[in-house]
């Protein structure tokens, strides 16, 4: 059975939303955020110490937008994933990636310098800046995406279990008023739909179960 290591809201939460949309027996593992610094015994697992870190028979996974390729791949071929043949496959990758790389990164700088660090470290120009960059970015996505209901291949798929992380995380880290009509509208019929209802469900069940706060990680660092 596969097993994913994960903390309250962060981006370990697009594996196990893939994991219930998919429907995938999974085991959950819970932990405090950051790992690195309340269990030390977490880097056997995960060197890097970060989250998400996933297993799943030999394989041992530490990026979670490539996470979600892979359950795609392996349990969810031509549903969750798009192939290569289809003509949509680039759209689909780009996507994928670009929830992470180029929607996400910025909003961690935004967390660090906004709110993580101490008080005396915090930058509020650089999280202002970042916070910038976030919305650019995502308004330059609207673009890529046009009048598409989803990212690729007129279907629901692990690109948009990606965005919607970023879009989720925005939410998380107070940029929620930054979005665009269109990522509103996209996000909202994300955020409808069973599979990351139950998500949430299981991602607060199993923090209450293994005494973990169930504040998400981005707001209770």
């Amino acid at each position: 059975m596969p097993t994913l290591y994960h903390c309250v809201g962060a981006r370990s939460f697009r594996p196990l939303w893939m994991l219930e949309e998919i429907g995938l027996a999974y085991d959950l593992v819970m932990l405090p955020f950051p790992p690195r610094g309340h269990r030390k015994d977490y880097f056997a697992i995960n060197p890097l110490g970060t989250i998400p870190a996933f297993r799943d028979g030999d394989a041992v996974m530490t990026e979670s937008a490539a996470i979600c390729e892979y359950l795609a791949a392996r349990h969810s071929p031509g549903g969750l994933g798009v192939r290569a043949d289809e003509p949509d496959f680039g759209a689909y990758l780009n996507a994928l990636h670009l929830g992470e790389a180029t929607l996400t990164v910025p909003q961690t700088l935004v967390l660090r310098y906004g709110r993580f660090e101490p008080e005396e470290r915090r930058l509020p120009q650089v999280a202002e800046d970042y916070a910038r960059w976030f919305a650019s970015r995502l308004k330059a996505f609207g673009t890529l995406m046009g009048d598409r209901t989803y990212a690729a291949a007129g279907r629901f798929t692990a690109a948009d279990i990606s965005l919607g992380y970023a879009l989720m995380l925005a939410e998380y880290a107070g940029l929620g008023d930054r979005l665009p009509d269109f990522a509103r509208a996209y996000w909202a019929r994300l955020a409808d739909r069973p599979a990351y209802r139950r998500a949430l469900a299981a991602e607060r069940a199993a923090a209450h179960a293994q005494g973990v706060s169930p504040v998400p990680a981005p707001l209770g660092g």
